[in-house]
């Protein structure tokens, strides 16, 4: 297995990452178990969580997936894993967090607040990995890099990052950090996939410049790009949200199962058949195959989900390959909007 460096940090990971959003709620402590031993045997040494989580997020659940890691993390020599969390953003339009009774921030308090009650449930000393969920529009960036520079300084994490966050963001961080010489965000966690490349857009060019590592997550659009909405919408994560009576979930779902959608997910499936390949292996494999991406960030609610993306890990997708994916994205631009 080729590992890769996240930024310029000292984090060489694998090019999958075990996400966990679904652990304690989609699926039960014993099948996380299953889920993360699997992906260790499997030469995965990158691990990511949130405070938030598990997902969709909730106040009763909130955290209960950073204490089922943590429990995992026993059985395992912690020196052998590489640990990311998050601390959860501000308030954010419609979107309240349900914790902290939802006056979140990314200000110095909050970020001490947050980094405690992590590495508590996580039973750990250190995270290798502390990462911004999304930005604080209210919060000066300044603020927030020295509350996560004195978190390095103390010990309690290597190394910082972003996600949910815009070329503007990342650029204004770094330029900040590079001026106060203090910690930078090495990395940052945004949807990238065959159905959201917006992240070639302009983000790219920022990762590529100063050498920022991007962790997708999504890789297969919410299962999306598996090819299982383009049957009958009867199961699914989407399936159940496009139902909600809840109607900015549902517009959520519909950024992701759309008409647009469902014809590149049909044209890729087509795609992964002529090279003898799962749809969910072809997507992950597009997601990690490109020089600024150091961990393609996975997700499964049982073991049986794992398979296709386990086997990417290896692959590295041909110029022909490639290029036959641009011309699906040039035929039907941004299917996710």
């Amino acid at each position: 297995m080729q590992y890769r460096y996240i930024g310029k940090s000292g984090l060489r990971v694998s090019p999958i990452c075990m996400g966990t959003m679904t652990f304690g709620l989609q699926c039960d402590e014993k099948e996380a178990f299953k889920i993360l031993d699997t992906a260790y045997d499997n030469g995965i040494n990158f691990y990511d969580t949130a405070e938030l989580y598990p997902v969709p997020p909730s106040k009763k659940l909130a955290g209960l997936t950073e204490e089922i890691v943590g429990k995992w993390l026993k059985t395992k020599p912690r020196d052998h894993i590489i640990l990311a969390s998050k601390v959860a953003g501000a308030a954010n339009g419609w979107f309240v967090p349900p914790i902290r009774n939802g006056l979140t921030a990314i200000d110095s308090f909050h970020i001490k607040t947050a980094i405690e009650g992590s590495l508590k449930r996580l039973g750990t000393d250190y995270l290798d990995l502390y990462q911004m969920h999304w930005p604080d529009s209210i919060v000066p960036i300044e603020e927030s890099l020295k509350a996560f520079d004195k978190l390095v300084s103390e010990g309690k994490v290597r190394y910082i990052g972003t996600s949910n966050d815009s070329a503007y963001g990342l650029t204004k961080a770094n330029e900040t950090s590079k001026k106060l010489g203090i910690a930078r965000f090495e990395s940052i966690q945004n949807n990238f996939s065959l159905n959201n490349p917006r992240f070639l857009d302009e983000l790219a060019n920022v990762c590529q410049r100063e050498k920022i590592s991007l962790l997708p997550y999504s890789p297969i659009a919410g299962g999306v790009l598996s090819g299982k909405y383009n049957q009958k919408l009867t199961s699914g994560r989407y399936a159940s949200y496009i139902n909600d009576k809840n109607g900015r979930i549902r517009a959520q779902a519909a950024r992701f199962v759309n008409e647009k959608s469902l014809a590149t997910t049909a044209k890729y499936v087509n795609l992964a058949k002529e090279l003898d390949m799962h749809p969910v292996t072809l997507a992950v494999a597009y997601s990690k195959n490109f020089d600024f991406v150091a961990s393609t960030i996975i997700g499964a609610t049982s073991v049986a989900q794992l398979e296709p993306s386990l086997k990417a890990m290896d692959i590295t997708l041909s110029s022909d390959t490639m290029s036959k994916i641009t011309e699906i994205q040039k035929e039907i631009m941004y299917p996710m909007g």
